[in-house]
């Protein structure tokens, strides 16, 4: 009996011993995990992140800490994720129209609302020596490197092209693209920045000065702070492939003087397109104008702004003879070269004082409105979201924080009277419903520039789409009729059919004055890098005569509502009549 309570107290001695291993590992466990986390929300109060912008976050991805902005686009939100959101207090349109989906996306928008995280994209500072004598001119890269050269914004040498991946630059990408425009020299900076060009820079720069890691390849150089590491890509040039070819802009009639008008000029027998163009792609400008056997390259100008073109027939036999209609019209090209005058752009040096929303309902063109604002403005715009595939193209301002107040509006497809209150004035861009519908739901499936599959359009998540997002356009436009402080309103129909005078007048309402030079630059590079190639046709109808009927209410009622603000009504051309 004694020695089977022996075997008992030792049994228990040791189930004891372990039990409190067991617990002092939880306990350690738990305050690893919790300085961790509270490590994460000191680095997000760091960055300006207040209170109220705590997300509500999925089951998966509870106490993680970090989410995946990308994940949160492309999936729906669970329903337990509305629970306490403002949008539940926003009554929409009609409740019979609005709904289930209608709620989600809102709350979809807001999970999106700072999603700025160390993990997803780490900004680099520039290397200290000890890691540049790290880093490596490749020898893999066919290009011969040059050397590391001075690099001034305002008068840049390397000005015939100019790219931007914030992720994933590497050495022979930055050759790759300037080669395919048939330039002779490509330089880098910043880790992430390509430039292209027919000239070496003229002041060079010690080689230690070229101390920033490429984006996408490690241990690689590609520039600096200000500096350019630059390559000679003749080596690529002979297999290369033009990215496009020259595009015929029209007939126009001939300024008055155009060796005034016009920087470059040659004179050549039997003159081709393709002669002209290759002169003026040396020579790094966008236009070549032909008038018989004289060629001139140059930019758009208040001289030359090629708005008005005329009748083709006008320049027709100006290969044959020395004039055409006595001289007075002239054929225009466009060059490979890209026009380079409204492409610089930085934060604003001091933060606005009026706080500018471009708001539109998604589909709508809100990037290329973006793409439009920035080049003619020369100032980055900002973004109530995060967008990983426009911040590695260029739009910087999607990394700054939505309130900095350091660009010069702010994206955002919010509605609701405390979303729309924060902001002192608002661009309000509205699109034809149908293209809207049908581009967003493209982008949901395929991304910015991809095509959603027939499979997409014929499966019963589209005319679910229809059903939820045709009233959040409606009610988006009524909110911010209701609420906004200051509207412009741009309608995207009239924005691309009447370019300037258009962006001329949302640049007005931005407090800003630009040249007319710097408008045409900005129409010569009109398209950015987020249009989609052309508009696949389908062989079938998407819209039910059902979706039809339930959009056109739609369109009628925001029609009336804009012109009982006074503002102009929606373009006729799809006005239900």
């Amino acid at each position: 009996m004694a020695k089977a309570f022996f075997r008992l107290q030792k049994i228990l001695r040791r189930t004891q011993f372990l039990l409190f291993f067991l617990t002092a590992a939880y306990l350690m466990a738990g305050s690893l995990l919790l300085l961790q986390r509270t490590r994460l929300v000191i680095q997000q109060g760091s960055r300006g992140t207040s209170a109220n912008q705590a997300l509500p976050m999925p089951d998966g991805m509870a106490g993680v800490g970090i989410v995946d902005p990308r994940t949160l686009q492309n999936s729906r939100p669970s329903p337990r994720l509305l629970v306490g959101m403002d949008a539940l207090q926003e009554p929409a349109l009609d409740q019979r129209h609005s709904p289930r989906w209608l709620v989600s996306r809102n709350s979809e928008l807001r999970q999106l609302r700072r999603r700025w995280f160390h993990r997803f994209i780490s900004d680099q500072e520039p290397m200290q020596t000890a890691g540049f004598k790290g880093m490596k001119h490749t020898a893999e890269h066919k290009g011969t490197y040059m050397g590391c050269f001075s690099d001034d914004s305002r008068e840049r040498t390397l000005k015939g092209a100019v790219f931007y991946d914030l992720r994933k630059m590497t050495v022979s990408h930055c050759q790759e693209a300037c080669a395919e425009r048939a330039y002779t020299y490509a330089g880098l900076a910043y880790g992430a920045e390509c430039y292209c060009g027919n000239k070496l820079p003229a002041t060079a720069s010690k080689p230690e000065e070229c101390n920033s890691e490429c984006k996408g390849e490690k241990g690689s150089v590609c520039g600096g702070v200000n500096r350019l590491s630059v390559y000679r890509v003749e080596e690529l040039r002979a297999g290369a492939r033009r990215r496009r070819n020259v595009i015929y802009r029209g007939c126009f009639r001939a300024p008055e003087n155009l060796t005034d008008t016009f920087p470059a000029s040659l004179i050549q027998p039997n003159l081709t397109v393709e002669m002209c163009s290759e002169f003026c792609s040396k020579k790094e400008f966008p236009l070549a104008v032909i008038r018989g056997r004289e060629c001139y390259c140059g930019y758009p100008t208040g001289r030359f702004s090629l708005r008005d073109g005329a009748d083709r027939l006008l320049c027709s036999g100006m290969h044959n003879t020395s004039s055409a209609a006595e001289g007075k019209y002239c054929l225009v090209y466009q060059t490979p070269v890209q026009d380079t005058r409204c492409t610089d752009r930085k934060f604003l040096t001091t933060k606005s004082k009026v706080f500018v929303a471009l708001s539109s309902f998604p589909g709508a063109g809100n990037t290329w409105a973006r793409h439009l604002i920035e080049h003619a403005t020369g100032y980055y715009t900002g973004s109530y979201y995060f967008d990983g595939a426009l911040y590695n193209k260029g739009f910087k301002g999607e990394k700054d924080h939505w309130r900095s107040r350091r660009t010069i509006c702010v994206k955002t497809h919010e509605s609701g009277k405390t979303e729309i209150e924060m902001f002192d004035s608002a661009i309000l861009l509205i699109r034809n419903p149908y293209k809207s519908l049908m581009a967003e739901f493209n982008r949901k499936y395929a991304g910015h520039l991809g095509y959603a599959t027939d499979r997409n359009w014929k499966s019963k998540e589209w005319p679910d789409f229809v059903n939820s997002y045709a009233s959040w356009w409606a009610s988006h436009v009524l909110d911010w009729l209701k609420y906004g402080k200051h509207l412009l309103v741009v309608h995207y129909e009239d924005l691309k059919q009447s370019l300037i005078p258009k962006l001329k007048e949302m640049v007005e309402f931005l407090n800003m004055t630009v040249t007319e030079d710097r408008l045409l630059c900005v129409e010569n590079n009109r398209d950015g890098n987020f249009k989609r190639s052309g508009a696949k046709q389908k062989d079938f109808e998407p819209f039910t005569q059902e979706m039809k009927d339930l959009i056109n209410r739609y369109i009628l009622t925001v029609d009336e509502a804009l012109r009982g603000r006074n503002f102009t009504g929606l373009p006729r051309e799809y006005v239900p009549r």
